[in-house]
């Protein structure tokens, strides 16, 4: 099992640091925060994307993903997100990852116009994602936490260039069993983010193992080439232990998962 983690739990680190301490603790890849003040973000320049490239090969650490914040069901008008949504595909594909990731975001409204509005923008960027090579992935988020809402707007999408990505703290939160997850996913599976923490009133970030979720019955099942990414979320949570001393022991929990 190929394991990642999030450069989210490392806010603002340059990227050369993050990837030594992929390669120091036994991580194989990077899932990659494209936001503004991390070394990875929409305004990079050529020059700067090849220099990451180099980066990645010299360090011999797959970027994974790119995490993009694009909401594809968002209310309002499609130019705009799907401008960003091929943006994005773009710096992918020039760094080098297999995926970019997105959420849902579809707000309060019927879930049948969130899932409409979802499937039309993802569908209008998904020949760009074909012709790049980089996979699109709806993660279980916010108003698609179950991997049955996410899968039930991949269906409607139908193209092998859109999948899904299996947050197992939000299908947790949507009283999903990691069985019943992990079957609707498993026809769109891009990959596994895993994290754990107190309870669901206690969102703060746990070392692996440490938490309530259940996070071996979320990876023991899953395909032995299937990449597990663990997505940190160290910015909301500034009382978090550092993730940096966590590396070691959490890539260690996972590995004992699988056997």
């Amino acid at each position: 099992m190929p394991l990642a983690f999030s450069t989210l739990g490392l806010p603002g680190r340059p990227l050369a640091e993050v990837l030594r301490l992929a390669t120091t603790h036994g991580w194989q890849g990077l899932e990659l925060r494209c936001a503004p003040g991390e070394p990875v973000h929409p305004a990079l320049s050529s020059a700067d994307r090849a220099a990451a490239v180099r980066a990645f090969r010299a360090a011999g650490v797959t970027p994974l993903a790119l995490a993009g914040y694009v909401g594809v069901a968002a209310p309002g008008g499609d130019t705009e997100p799907v401008a960003e949504l091929r943006a994005q595909l773009r710096l992918a594909a020039d760094l080098g990852a297999r995926h970019l990731r997105v959420f849902p975001r579809g707000g309060d409204g019927p879930a049948a116009e969130a899932d409409r509005r979802a499937a039309g923008r993802l569908a209008a960027a998904a020949e760009t994602a074909r012709e790049l090579g980089v996979r699109i992935l709806l993660e279980t988020h916010d108003s698609h936490r179950g991997g049955r809402d996410v899968a039930r707007v991949l269906r409607l999408v139908d193209h092998p260039a859109v999948g899904g990505l299996w947050d197992v703290l939000h299908t947790w939160l949507a009283g999903e069993s990691a069985e019943q997850s992990g079957a609707a996913l498993a026809p769109y599976l891009g990959y596994v983010q895993v994290k754990d923490v107190a309870g669901p009133h206690d969102l703060a970030p746990l070392p692996l193992g440490a938490g309530v979720l259940p996070l071996a019955a979320c990876v023991g099942g899953l395909p032995a080439d299937c990449w597990v990414s663990w997505e940190y979320e160290a910015p909301w949570f500034p009382q978090a232990a550092p993730l940096d001393g966590l590396l070691g022991p959490g890539a260690d929990l996972l590995a004992r998962l699988r056997t």
